[in-house]
């Protein structure tokens, strides 16, 4: 036990493993970099699965980059940016976006949107966003977006998912929207009575 004042030491990896009990969905998030001497403007984007919803009323919603990240030096330069919600097959999506290549966009299936921003092939759902606000959040920042644009596959797949440090999926026979429950109702993600996002 620890007296007022003193913070106890937390073991990294004890974090990691205990953190990781929680199951993510895997996102990728994207932009327009600026362009240089003239050039075309190039897309930028990194994989990321601290993304959430944060709030319906603005619609708002969040996800943490480390302070670091290139990608994200981009996306605060332009002040918009497109969270793509990757399905179960998009794995090699994932690991090239998780990856230091150069030209993460090389051989992958992308357009440009109708408010001028990357966005993914195949991806389940896309959601267009300007930074509305950034907070600090330790070795990460806490970046909130403003909605701007909301679209979604018209396929029924299923989501990519992390769990334990790994990809995962959800079961085929678990994928029917659960039944309306009174102890969800808070849920932002529960968007109608049957179904969940």
């Amino acid at each position: 036990m620890t007296t007022t004042g003193e913070q106890p030491e937390i073991d990294g990896r004890q974090f990691r493993n205990v953190l990781g009990q929680f199951c993510t969905g895997i996102t990728v998030i994207t932009t327009f970099g600026q362009p240089e001497d003239g050039t075309a403007a190039a897309p930028i984007g990194f994989a990321c699965q601290s993304f959430a919803a944060l709030s319906l009323d603005p619609p708002l919603v969040l996800f943490c980059p480390t302070k670091g990240s290139r990608s994200w030096a981009a996306i605060e330069q332009s002040g918009r940016f497109a969270v793509n919600v990757l399905a179960e097959e998009q794995q090699p999506v994932c690991a090239r976006f998780g990856s230091r290549e150069p030209d993460k966009f090389a051989g992958i299936d992308w357009h440009t949107s109708e408010l001028g921003l990357p966005v993914l092939g195949d991806a389940l759902a896309t959601i267009q966003c300007t930074v509305d606000s950034v907070v600090d959040g330790g070795d990460h920042y806490i970046v909130i977006g403003r909605v701007l644009a909301l679209s979604e596959s018209t396929d029924s797949g299923r989501p990519l998912l992390f769990y334990r440090g790994q990809y995962t999926a959800i079961e085929p026979e678990k994928t029917t929207p659960a039944p309306w429950r009174a102890d969800l109702e808070h849920f932002l993600t529960t968007t109608t009575l049957d179904t969940w996002l």
